[in-house]
């Protein structure tokens, strides 16, 4: 037991408890080892969808793609224009920025950012046997779509976006070597 570990009288409210801690951590490891390059979770989700997403990326698209409220994601764009990780491109005369790209600056950033982000998912990842990853993955989307559910979010993955979808690879890290 740790002082981390709670038991509540119902056993979902003990595995809310869990996901959510467990959720907390895993950020916290993400935010320190990226604040070593100056950077968050956050700016490394927007910019690695501005170099990967197929097509002009919209703010509303990268709101959806990293899992945040369109407002905020616009402070964050706002942020990360004055620093010149990426640029708004007018696309439509009378409305504001529409297309949003990464600069050389953010690409810069980028690359080593999913590096740590990669290392990071494959030591903690390591934890798990296969099996057990497998299993958690099933497990995580029914509560994934379900939440999606009652938030009224449709779940069906646009066909255009299918191609690129085992197109990202993740290290694994054995307990006895470092990548393989």
């Amino acid at each position: 037991m740790t002082m981390y570990d709670y038991k509540f009288g119902a056993a979902s409210l003990s595995a809310w408890a869990e996901l959510r801690h467990t959720w907390f951590a895993l950020n916290r490891v993400a935010e320190t080892r990226l604040n070593k390059i100056g950077s968050t979770p956050e700016t490394i989700a927007v910019l690695w969808a501005c170099r990967d997403h197929p097509g002009p990326l919209h703010p509303a698209e990268i709101a959806r793609l990293v899992f945040r409220s369109p407002h905020t994601v616009a402070g964050l764009l706002n942020r990360m224009e004055k620093d010149g990780l990426v640029t708004r491109i007018p696309k439509v005369p009378g409305h504001p920025y529409t297309e949003v790209k990464i600069t050389p600056k953010g690409e810069a950033l980028c690359e080593p950012g999913i590096e740590i982000l990669k290392d990071i998912i494959a030591e903690i990842m390591s934890a798990l046997p296969d099996e057990d990853l497998t299993q958690f993955q099933e497990l995580a989307k029914v509560l994934k779509l379900k939440a999606l559910a009652m938030m009224n979010i449709p779940v069906e993955i646009p066909k255009a976006y299918l191609k690129y979808a085992s197109s990202v690879s993740m290290p694994v890290k054995n307990q006895n070597t470092k990548e393989s």
